[in-house]
């Protein structure tokens, strides 16, 4: 989030000038008061009348002062609780820690987060993860949330880390108040607001193979009720990987209108267009990893790149009824295109060098609407204090997949030599492979309750009831085939407030997620459901810059989608897996000086029942221990303002790489330097060095012959320009 901050220094400006920006702001009214003070924004809200013709300049650091443990997280419960109250392990990853990291991508805010792993991403097409062993589908990537809405249900390019504010990691079923969900848990992402008082921030990035990025965040009063935003991203990297480099282009513009007395109005759109060759990584020869180097690409540098375009709009109303209720109407809507060409490995012959491909050619495309409506009410029955809320939601979900594709033959392998690889080979003619309309429709209602019980136990009871229906034509096929499913969702949980620094907490709940697509037969799979027992501890420090939690876990899910044994292009129901574990998160401030994050997660996830898997085999992708450090040091520097200095930590465990389990990605530790230097209130000069050591690991894979390799040693410098 952007801080303006006024100097002692002044700047004369014209009149006219003056008039149209720095004019006195009305007086604060009840629910504008309140939600600019949620989005950080109350102290620049109000901008005090000047006593010359100057105006104030602005700065747009803060991250020197700024915590990494927020007190509260509003996704976890769809109100302002405090995170020590609620009976959940939930982190957030503010603004500050991402500017310590310089996060480009929204896969780099969840490094530094116990139970969080790196799943395949489709060829660098999507943001991908598992938490506590759970993960999404490769068609979509894992679901996320985006202002509490569902954000990854169609093609949407990796995340740009420019317009967020902070990402909140919201542990466990969240089906309760947003429907259908991992049991593992999920992110509510937090986009960037519009300010009040003008504030401007520009970057300018130069890193290692070709990586350059600009990017512009203005922000300000548009009139006297109104404040705008504007952030746009020009980005181009290239990569460890041989022909392998992306592009992105992103606009986004946001507004905050303040209607009436009690009653205020917010828009958000992103345009963005993403384009980047389909890179499936390298291949495990006889499950053994190393055998070629980790540049080696594996597709045809003539297919081109595969280009998404996607766009998004949001539009929320809250109108404050009185003191205590309040209600909120809100309207999403995203849409999103996948095109390209790719060649992709198919099968490694036994010479155990010639590589079997596929020419594939995609074309999809998806739409998905969203509507919100709810009221928040705070009341009392007697000694018992209630914060009651009842909503309801609905969707409409359409997705095409169109898919042309030439699977080899002996006669026609398409072949490339993994250890001496000729291009350009001529493309094999392409014939159709899948034809498919999918739509989706959901109604759900939902109503919770937050019971304070004198001052030291806290209460939170939910349910949820979901109405979902899919219909699935197959061109091909010429056949529809169409289901309905009814899911109710429940959760309760207790915390304890032991005292001022401990609070105790357990929870019950329970999952529903459809699972989008089809089998190798053309069946569409049932729903996912899962069901979860949670407890742990809480720490506070006296001063709320620090904060710990220690959680236990056991989650199980039925209907789990793993890779088809038969065929590796579709996917099975694999039955049940169960997952279990322990987490420490730990992050805040140490003394004056030092920012500290850390994790630790001792996650077991497995399959436990399944007619094609042995039970027992672990979920692809998913290290059985995993830990982070990040350290960051900041003092008073000679010359200029401060300077800040640290480094992270990151320790995998060893994953399986497929879903039977036949060979593995080892374990791995990646060492990060970070560094700024705040030469002025208007310049910061950041250097990010990633992967010091220049490890060779293996960040993810799908199979044995679809494992990517994780990026090299890269150097990043990045100038800030703020006003």
């Amino acid at each position: 989030m952007l801080l303006a901050q006024p100097s002692s220094a002044r700047h004369p400006v014209p009149l006219s000038f003056l008039r149209v920006v720095c004019r006195p702001l009305p007086a604060r009214r009840p629910l504008a008061a309140l939600m600019l003070a949620m989005s950080g924004l109350a102290d620049a809200a109000e901008p005090s009348p000047p006593s010359d013709i100057t105006l104030p300049a602005v700065s747009v650091t803060g991250t020197a002062t700024a915590s990494y443990n927020p007190p509260d997280a509003s996704g976890a419960t769809r109100t302002d609780t405090p995170l020590r109250e609620i009976p959940q392990s939930v982190r957030v990853v503010p603004r500050a820690m991402l500017d310590d990291l310089a996060a480009t991508r929204f896969d780099q805010t969840f490094d530094y987060v116990s139970g969080v792993a790196r799943q395949n991403n489709f060829g660098g097409l999507w943001d991908n993860f598992a938490m506590r062993g759970f993960t999404g589908h490769e068609n979509t990537g894992a679901g996320y949330l985006i202002n509490g809405f569902a954000a990854n249900r169609g093609y949407t390019a990796p995340m740009d880390a420019a317009t967020i504010d902070r990402v909140e990691v919201l542990k466990g079923p969240t089906s309760s108040l947003y429907g259908s969900s991992e049991p593992g848990g999920t992110f509510n992402v937090v986009t960037r607001q519009p300010q009040f008082r003008p504030a401007q921030r520009y970057g300018f990035e130069l890193g290692t193979r070709d990586g350059y990025r600009a990017t512009a965040d203005v922000t300000g009063p548009l009139g006297e009720d109104i404040a705008g935003r504007l952030i746009a991203v020009a980005d181009h990297q290239g990569s460890t990987r041989d022909f392998i480099h992306s592009q992105r282009y992103l606009v986004a513009p946001s507004i905050t209108w303040m209607l009436g007395n009690d009653t205020i109005l917010q828009y958000a759109a992103e345009f963005q267009r993403y384009t980047t060759p389909m890179d499936r990584g390298v291949v495990a020869v006889n499950g053994e990893l190393g055998r070629i180097p980790r540049s080696r690409f594996l597709g045809e540098p003539g297919d081109g790149s595969l280009r998404l375009d996607s766009q998004s709009h949001q539009l929320s109303v809250e109108h404050q009824f009185s003191p205590q209720w309040k209600g909120r109407l809100g309207l999403s809507y995203r849409g999103g295109a996948l095109a390209g060409h790719s060649s992709e490995a198919s099968a490694l012959a036994a010479d155990g060098r010639t590589l079997w491909r596929q020419h594939r050619y995609r074309d999809f495309q998806s739409d998905d609407v969203s509507l919100q409506a709810s009221v928040t009410g705070k009341f009392n029955t007697g000694p018992v204090g209630h914060e009651l809320l009842l909503g309801v939601d609905a969707y409409r979900f359409g997705n095409t997949m169109a898919i042309l594709r030439k699977n080899p033959s002996a006669a026609a392998p398409y072949a490339i030599d993994i250890y001496n690889p000729v291009y350009g080979q001529p493309t094999p003619p392409l014939a159709w492979n899948m034809d498919t309309y999918e739509r989706q429709h959901n109604v759900g209602a939902y109503a919770q309750d937050q019971l304070s019980l004198g001052e030291r136990w806290r209460v939170l009871a939910g349910v949820r009831f979901d109405s979902f229906s899919q219909s699935l034509d197959d061109h091909l096929r010429g056949t529809r085939t169409t289901q309905h499913h009814n899911a109710v969702s429940p959760r309760v949980g207790v915390s304890y407030l032991a005292s001022n620094n401990l609070s105790l907490f357990a929870n019950a709940s329970q999952s529903f997620r459809p699972n989008a697509g089809s089998d190798a037969a053309g069946r569409p799979f049932d729903p996912e459901r899962g069901r979860a027992l949670e407890a742990g501890i809480k720490f506070d420090s006296d001063d709320r810059r620090t904060g710990a939690t220690l959680a236990v876990f056991e989650i199980r899910k039925r209907n789990v989608l793993a890779a088809d044994p038969a065929d590796p292009s579709f996917y099975l129901a694999a039955g049940e897996a169960r997952s279990r574990g322990v987490e420490l998160d730990v992050a805040g401030q140490l003394g004056s000086h030092w920012r500290v994050s850390g994790s630790f997660a001792l996650t077991d996830a497995e399959i436990t029942q399944d007619t094609r898997l042995a039970p027992g085999t672990p979920l692809s992708n998913v290290p059985r221990t995993s830990a982070s450090l990040l350290a960051m040091y900041e003092d008073a520097a000679p010359v200029g303002q401060r300077y800040g200095a640290g480094a992270g930590v990151r320790y995998v465990g060893r994953r399986p790489g497929d879903v039977q389990d036949s060979f593995s990605l080892p374990a791995y530790v990646l060492v990060d330097l970070h560094g700024y230097w705040q030469y002025s209130r208007h310049v910061r000069v950041s250097l990010n060095v990633g992967n010091l050591f220049d490890k060779t690991y293996y960040a993810s894979s799908y199979s044995s012959l679809w494992v990517a390799p994780g990026a090299g040693r890269s150097v990043r410098l990045v100038v800030q320009l703020s006003y």
